[in-house]
């Protein structure tokens, strides 16, 4: 991503960023239909200063095309081609010799012609391909061009010019190698280029006034310098073994830090010496993850004539090295507008990594004939017919029955065939959305709370099937508990001497295989080592899934209430585990920081999405199952293909670590709860953000839209369940191409005029809610006495 330097300069350096949307890891099991394919990388709109596209700081070279290129630069730029020539990439090719003949034309010539010379001393004729790597590798390992990750850029001598070659992930050639986990001296001899130890209080105080001196419109941009470079200074001195200087630097500026940066500040007052920073996952994280800043072209270039008159180089080169700048054209952000987007552990999201194209609507649903249910209804209710019909519009949530234009083609990824079962449920579903009651404003749902008494084991996660009839608990004693909370008991199969006796023929067959004498309203499931963090039923009852702090998934049968596999991909806890709305597929999330996505008979995964910078701790499907969004302790919310295993969006704006997902029953929202007790609202199709919905006072552990998508419903650790207008939430969007571009978000100020009811439990921290198929809303939790 890069952008034309606007002052001369001889070589431009563009490194691979790990967020700059690579493709995480292809795992070799992966649906049949599935075949991932390496999207080209695209030149960013703005300017992308902090990757090393401004060229400011590098040594001026001699303006004209008359300039005569040094000895390095000349391999670097014949071996730039030479890669590209190798990795079929024509297009690029062709724009970089024709900005390289500004630099000399003989250049272009040597670098294309096969027979031509300059390769290292090698006659050109016998420059093989060992020769080739031989000279990557030393171009790589000067650092005078990197290759891979996204894109290189080798900018002409004459200001205004600048050649892209595009590299897609994966295809990068034998002598350059992108690791995905950086070496951890490699990371930090980052810190090796130091300044005057006892000037750097000087230079920050002295941006800091700058700053703070500056016009009112841009001093709130500007001001989103402070955490990353305060940040960055202090590692600095600290690995350069200037403790008490790096003691002094950060007692007299950590106070000036936005709230919302408190814990990691804390987490970086603990790194003092140079030892405690190897190893130490903040630390790579702030390093290998450049600090995203989204600043107009007027801030940006108030700041850089301030950095060149000062001649301020310690602070340009941490700009250069560690933050990526997205600069865009157009009024600057107010502060409000900066407020509601940043806050997460590498800044906002670059305006490149929401823009792919998202297909959020939802799948056309299956046609079947049901005429044996149709008759019975007949005798019974003459409107039984179209009682039905109408519902099934309503059921998946959208207006009609033709095909939605955002949703993906039907057969996008492999989804499981009905089974004739899933087919009566479906009708039952159906049936049921006939008597749904419709939720507004004026018609509140009634709440009916399962509070969970005496669980001295602890109880650490809540989920209720589809159609309502079971709960189940995972508790921190290691144990899953299944409750029946219909009349209906819950019963194992009979054991295989007892089947071979039953005839199998009969209608009633799937009853008799049910053991009476197992019958009870609670089953208790063993095999976890540790405590339960997630739960999911399938879609059709038949199975349950369970993760656990022992780094395993297990997939556990309803009908014979045992463990059927144990799925072993996570090294550390899994915080969460979600079956797709089609069932077959499940998506695990952990302390590993990537989620996984799985099929029920595959013991490895399909995918590895990877990417967050810190735990995974939510997930949850879209409701048409192609794509999975994931929450994070790394304040951020990411929307991932199932299909590739792409990112395709990137949320910040929360200030705490996300602990609640869910979509909007018609697929094209997203609602996000976290610790900072804000609801965030999200466009997925646009990649913005719509809404925020303020009320609750602790963490935010529930949240699900009710069956027609009316209600928004929110469960809290302050003991309270809220209730939200989506759809007043989401009419009148701004979602202009200037909005999107820019990321100019203006949120109304309107929570209370969305709040339509708050319900207090007497002590019980709200840890599950769910909608039945008639909107009644359920909520569950552990009391507490405390």
């Amino acid at each position: 991503m890069a952008a034309l330097p606007e002052e001369p300069a001889e070589v431009v350096v563009v490194k691979p960023d790990p967020e700059a949307g690579t493709s995480p890891q292809q795992p070799p099991a992966a649906p049949p239909a599935a075949a991932p394919s390496a999207p080209p990388a695209a030149a960013a709109e703005g300017e992308a200063a902090g990757s090393g596209a401004e060229a400011a700081p590098t040594k001026p070279a001699a303006p004209g095309p008359a300039a005569s290129p040094s000895a390095l630069d000349r391999q670097t730029l014949v071996a730039v081609l030479q890669f590209l020539r190798r990795s079929n990439l024509r297009e690029s090719e062709e724009i970089l010799r024709r900005e390289a003949r500004l630099l000399g034309d003989d250049l272009g010539a040597a670098a294309l012609s096969p027979t031509g010379t300059g390769l290292l001393g090698t006659a050109g004729g016998d420059a093989d391909s060992a020769g080739e790597n031989a000279l990557l590798s030393r171009v790589t390992a000067t650092a005078t061009v990197a290759i891979g990750g996204s894109a290189a850029a080798v900018a002409s001598s004459s200001p205004g010019v600048a050649a892209v070659a595009a590299v897609p992930p994966g295809k990068v050639g034998g002598g350059v190698v992108v690791e995905d986990q950086p070496d951890v001296s490699a990371v930090l001899s980052a810190y090796n280029q130091q300044g005057d130890p006892t000037l750097y209080e000087e230079y920050y105080s002295g941006l800091k006034h700058f700053i703070e001196c500056s016009l009112d419109c841009h001093r709130a941009e500007l001001s989103q310098l402070f955490y990353p470079l305060f940040v960055h200074m202090y590692l600095e001195l600290v690995y350069n073994q200037h403790e008490s200087e790096a003691k002094s630097f950060f007692e007299r500026f950590h106070g000036d830090q936005e709230c919302y940066y408190q814990d990691d500040l804390r987490v970086l007052s603990s790194l003092t010496k140079k030892e405690h920073m190897k190893g130490n996952e903040t630390m790579l994280d702030f390093r290998t993850s450049k600090f995203v800043l989204r600043i107009s072209r007027d801030s940006y270039q108030l700041l850089k004539r301030h950095l060149q008159e000062k001649q301020n180089n310690q602070i340009w080169n941490i700009v250069q090295e560690h933050l990526y700048i997205d600069i865009f054209d157009g009024m600057p952000r107010s502060k409000q507008q900066i407020d509601a987007m940043v806050g997460s552990l590498a800044g906002e999201a670059k305006r490149e990594a929401n823009k792919a194209k998202v297909f959020f609507g939802l799948l056309k649903e299956p046609e079947f004939d049901v005429p044996l249910d149709d008759e019975d209804e007949e005798g019974e209710n003459e409107e039984g017919k179209p009682k039905k019909k109408k519902p099934k519009k309503d059921s998946v949530g959208s207006k009609s029955k033709k095909q939605d234009p955002n949703a993906p083609p039907q057969n996008r990824i492999p989804l499981p065939e009905l089974k004739d079962s899933d087919k009566l449920d479906k009708v039952m579903n159906m049936k049921e959305a006939a008597r749904r009651v419709r939720l507004g404003p004026e018609c509140l749902p009634s709440i009916c709370f399962y509070t969970f008494l005496n669980a001295y084991q602890g109880l650490t996660a809540v989920d209720i099937t589809d159609d309502s009839s079971m709960i189940v608990g995972g508790f921190a004693d290691s144990t899953v508990r299944v409750w029946s909370v219909t009349p209906k008991k819950l019963r194992s199969v009979k054991t295989a001497a007892d089947l071979s006796l039953i005839d199998k023929e009969s209608d009633d067959v799937l009853e008799r295989i049910m053991d009476e004498k197992t019958a009870s309203e609670l089953k208790i499931l063993y095999g976890h080592s540790g405590p339960v963090y997630g739960t999911s039923f399938s879609p059709d009852r038949n199975y349950l899934l369970s993760c656990s702090e022992d780094g395993t998934v297990r997939l556990w049968s309803l009908q014979t209430f045992t463990c059927l596999v144990g799925y072993k991909g996570h090294n550390y806890p899994v915080w969460d585990t979600q079956f797709s709305p089609y069932g077959y597929y499940f998506v695990s999330g952990g302390h590993d920081r990537v989620a996984r996505l799985w099929a029920t008979d595959h013991y490895q995964p399909l995918r590895i999405f990877a990417g967050h910078l810190a735990d995974v701790t939510c997930t949850r499907f879209h409701p048409n199952s192609n794509y999975i969004a994931t929450g994070s302790a790394d304040r951020t919310v990411r929307l991932w293909d199932v299909l590739n295993g792409n990112c395709v969006r990137i949320f910040t704006g929360h200030k705490g670590p996300i602990h609640s997902l869910a979509f909007s029953p018609n697929g094209r929202f997203l609602a996000t709860g976290a610790t900072d007790g804000r609801v965030l609202l999200w466009d997925i199709g646009h990649g913005l953000m719509v809404g925020e919905l303020k009320g609750h006072t602790d963490t935010i552990y529930a949240l699900r839209f009710s069956r027609d998508g009316e209600i928004l419903a929110s469960g809290s650790m302050d003991n309270t369940v809220r209730l939200w207008d989506a759809v007043k939430a989401f009419e009148d969007l701004e979602t202009d191409d200037f909005t999107t571009a820019t990321g100019h978000i203006n949120l109304p100020e309107n929570s209370q005029d969305l709040l339509l009811g708050t319900y207090m439990t007497k002590s019980t921290p709200v840890v599950h809610l769910h909608f039945t198929r008639r909107n009644l809303l359920l909520a569950a939790g552990a009391y507490s006495s405390q």
